[in-house]
């Protein structure tokens, strides 16, 4: 199922910089690039990486923090540097799980970015490996409650969906439901404690329509040394 993830967003990649560029997207224009931005930034951080980078619109938007981006997709990580604004380079999930990134950050953000199963553990166990200690790894997904629509509330794969997108996306992404708990989990299993719960609200709706959660290295990378 990861590879099917990444073989739709090798098809999907101009439709995808078009969407983004051109605010095509109204939870991100409304509410997500923003709360994602003011997480980052109450950690006053003076390097970050953006794991999952797209199109480099948030390590543009994080002006002033020293950033990089990765991304798995070459057509991606080159609409990245051509607008510049960061060091983006071209790099697996699983090639970050082995310690290939090579640098020590203050932020790890994962915006929107985690949509597998296998290979999102992997970068959760991967994260002494590319944060400083006391270095924070922040996670922006679907809110748990508003995303599992009428399916049972439990982890698992799910057919993924490009409704509300322009008609030049397809073959959507399956991606892999998780649970609060099961987020929660995920950090405080790998070692990491979770500093801090968002959940931005739609402005006019009043639901949440995300969930950020920030998690800290403290004490762990003696752990793996």
């Amino acid at each position: 199922m990861d590879t099917d993830i990444i073989r739709s967003w090798h098809k999907n990649t101009a439709p995808w910089v078009s969407a983004v560029r051109d605010g095509e997207i109204e939870s991100r224009t409304l509410v997500t690039n923003q709360a994602i931005v003011d997480a980052v930034r109450s950690l006053a951080p003076a390097s970050g990486i953006d794991i999952g980078c797209g199109e480099g619109w948030l390590v543009r938007a994080l002006d002033g923090v020293a950033m990089t981006g990765v991304d798995v997709v070459p057509g991606l990580v080159e609409a990245a540097r051509q607008a510049g604004g960061g060091d983006f380079r071209t790099m697996s999930y699983e090639e970050i799980a082995q310690a290939r990134l090579d640098l020590a950050v203050d932020v790890a953000i994962c915006n929107f970015s985690l949509l597998g199963d296998e290979s999102v553990a992997g970068l959760f166990r991967a994260a002494p490996t590319y944060l400083k200690p006391g270095g924070a790894l922040v996670v922006q997904t679907m809110h748990p409650v508003t995303a599992c629509g009428d399916a049972p509330y439990v982890d698992g794969w799910r057919e993924g969906s490009w409704a509300g997108f322009n008609e030049g996306f397809v073959d959507p992404p399956p991606w892999y439901f998780r649970t609060l708990a099961s987020w929660v989990r995920l950090f405080t299993g790998h070692g990491l404690q979770l500093r801090e719960i968002r959940e931005p609200v739609h402005p006019r709706t009043g639901k949440p329509v995300s969930l950020i959660l920030v998690g800290s290295l403290d004490g762990v990378r003696e752990k793996y040394a």
